[in-house]
């Protein structure tokens, strides 16, 4: 059997704050192969987005990163310098981000932007990097190409915006692309041709990606793996299947009863809720941090949580063995 393209043992991400030390991810593994989709979802602060930032490299030098594994093709993430993780951002590794608008130079054209990362990793010239640009800007769907390479990001609208910077990671035929919430700021209809832009080219180059998101509607559409985060962990991951068809984890449960479901969920109908809030991650959390919002809590959710396998590639976290076993609530 082939070896994952991505491989990520025990995750961690400290920062420091003023009350001490916020740990933001906390131990997470995952695994990632060539040509699949991997959806991280989860409420805003679960630790997502710093997720994607420690792979690429991108995080602040005063937060501290560590891990077990973190291999990317053989390559240790961990170890590797400043030197060869330029040599993989924009080449191997691309990362699409959330808003385009500050992601952009505002002090370049299009055109620059998008040739610069084809003129820094393979030995082209301007023509040929212009040419590569052109086609990308007219495979993401965007009209009079040639004419758009000589405007500013301020010139172009959010959906077109958007189109770029998937245009600008695709220049160099990455094997893994993250893209972290790219249609937040786009409206409905845009969300769809972006997502469908973003998984059709997917399958046509066979890129790996990681897709950040908290909108399940999307992961339903174009997930192979799942993996539902809370509080700087990984609390349940699977296939797309088995977390949308066989939920374990009462966050996991939660999170698909917020959602309105075609054929069952009737019109009007209130939709669930999860009462309560994250918790306080500065000094450190014991147990199960979802325990103060589940209905399922006991005594025992203060403690170690075992990790739990139902099935094959299933995995959750949970004192209870099937996750949703009725018992008295812990205040």
């Amino acid at each position: 059997m082939n070896s994952p393209l991505l491989r990520v043992k025990d995750l961690t991400i400290d920062i420091p704050v003023g009350g001490g030390t916020l740990n933001a991810v906390r131990g997470i593994d995952f695994d990632l192969n060539r040509g699949e989709t991997l959806c991280i979802v989860g409420e805003s602060g679960s630790g997502k987005s710093l997720t994607s930032l420690a792979l690429m490299g991108l995080l602040g030098g005063r937060i501290k990163r560590t891990a077990s594994q973190m291999e990317f093709d053989g390559i240790d993430l961990t170890k590797a310098n400043s030197k060869t993780m330029r040599a993989l951002r924009g080449d191997r590794m691309a990362m699409i981000f959330q808003e385009p608008m500050t992601s952009l130079n505002p002090a370049f054209t299009i055109g620059n932007q998008l040739m610069e990362a084809l003129l820094l990793h393979r030995n082209v010239g301007k023509e040929a990097a212009r040419a590569r640009a052109i086609e990308l800007l007219e495979k993401v769907g965007i009209t009079a190409a040639e004419s758009r390479l000589s405007q500013y990001p301020h010139q172009l609208s959010g959906g077109l915006r958007q189109r770029v910077m998937i245009a600008m990671a695709l220049m160099c035929e990455p094997e893994l692309i993250i893209a972290d919430e790219p249609t937040t700021a786009l409206d409905v209809t845009i969300q769809a041709q972006i997502l469908r832009l973003l998984v059709d080219l997917g399958r046509e180059m066979n890129m790996a990606m990681i897709l950040i998101t908290h909108d399940l509607g999307v992961v339903a559409r174009v997930a192979d793996k799942v993996a539902v985060m809370y509080a700087g962990e990984l609390v349940e991951t699977g296939s797309a299947d088995q977390v949308f068809n066989a939920p374990m984890h009462p966050y996991t449960r939660g999170l698909l009863r917020c959602i309105p479901q075609p054929g069952k969920t009737e019109r009007g109908a209130r939709l669930g809720t999860i009462p309560g809030i994250v918790p306080n991650l500065v000094g450190g959390v014991t147990g199960c941090p979802f325990r103060t919002r589940c209905d399922h809590a006991v005594a025992a959710c203060r403690n170690a949580i075992p990790h739990r396998k139902p099935a094959e590639n299933h995995r959750f976290r949970c004192v209870h063995e099937t996750g949703h076993q009725t018992a008295e609530t812990v205040v």
